[in-house]
């Protein structure tokens, strides 16, 4: 089985709005998912594959309560968040969300959740590597949804 993700700020290949990118305010859309299965927490990573340096990290959260099934717009970039979410580093070196910013082209901006069978024993401000190998093992389903931001 599958998490199904969803964003009332854009569909499943659409255009992310610039508000939620470098161009604009820069805040993290809203997210919403759902799962028929329970675990014990959730983590989400959002990264561009089409950064031309390799992939390009724009958000790590994880240690979710498994309750959790939505992130509003505008997460704060603190380290714990008040449901007792972690965020990690992303590619710039800061905790918290940063929206897409490309130098030029089309980039398409992945949003995935995984639902794991535990907590992780991370710090705040892991690094999505970290992140990644703490996780091996653990992922009982995994969703992603996919939004597009380009520049000329």
């Amino acid at each position: 089985m599958a998490v199904t993700i969803t964003s009332s700020a854009f569909s499943e290949g659409g255009f992310i709005l610039p508000r939620y990118t470098c161009d604009d305010l820069n805040i993290s859309p809203p997210l919403e998912w759902q799962s028929t299965q329970e675990g014990e927490s959730w983590a989400l990573i959002c990264d561009d594959p089409d950064a031309p340096s390799g992939i390009w990290t724009h958000w790590v959260i994880f240690n979710l309560p498994p309750q959790t099934r939505n992130l509003p717009e505008h997460v704060m970039g603190r380290e714990e968040l008040e449901n007792g979410a972690l965020q990690g580093l992303n590619t710039w070196g800061t905790i918290g969300y940063r929206g897409p910013c490309p130098s030029q082209g089309v980039h398409h901006y992945s949003f995935k959740i995984y639902l794991l069978d535990t907590r992780l024993d991370l710090p705040a401000g892991s690094t999505p590597q970290d992140l990644m190998e703490a996780m091996e093992g653990h992922v009982l389903e995994q969703g992603q949804l996919t939004g597009i931001y380009f520049r000329d």
